[in-house]
């Protein structure tokens, strides 16, 4: 490694022995598969529920990254729609939302830094928002 890199161990998770950790907002879950608590930086799966949203526009504190693996989601305003296979990317600071589940759908969401610059009203804490 590089002087000064971060020193990486190697990870293995088994998602499918997992359990499904539920959102504060209604139909939307997640399994944490990693987080650097230093930059807020993060990995994880989400499954929302056919029919969960996010209700409202809103803006990341870092860049989104979404890889779609199954399920139709949609991002109503701009009708930017999400099927097995996409790869939607997400600038920090740009304003979207909000969404609607068609039907179930998991994405593997990538953070490269905090999630949101404050708290969204959807999430009733902040172990939801991070």
């Amino acid at each position: 490694m590089p002087p000064g890199a971060p020193k990486l161990e190697e990870i293995l998770l088994q998602s499918n022995d997992m359990p499904w950790r539920a959102k504060s907002l209604k139909g939307v879950h997640e399994k944490m598969l990693w987080r650097d608590d230093e930059s807020g930086a993060s990995i994880a799966l989400i499954k929302f529920e056919k029919g969960a949203s996010i209700p409202q526009p809103h803006l990341h504190a870092s860049n989104q990254m979404m890889f779609c693996l199954s399920g139709h989601y949609e991002y109503t305003l701009t009708g930017v729609a999400l099927r097995a296979g996409s790869f939607y990317c997400n600038p920090k600071g740009n304003v979207h939302g909000p969404t609607i589940a068609h039907e179930e759908t998991v994405v593997v969401e990538i953070y490269d830094g905090p999630h949101y610059p404050v708290r969204p009203d959807w999430y009733d804490n902040d172990e939801d928002a991070r």
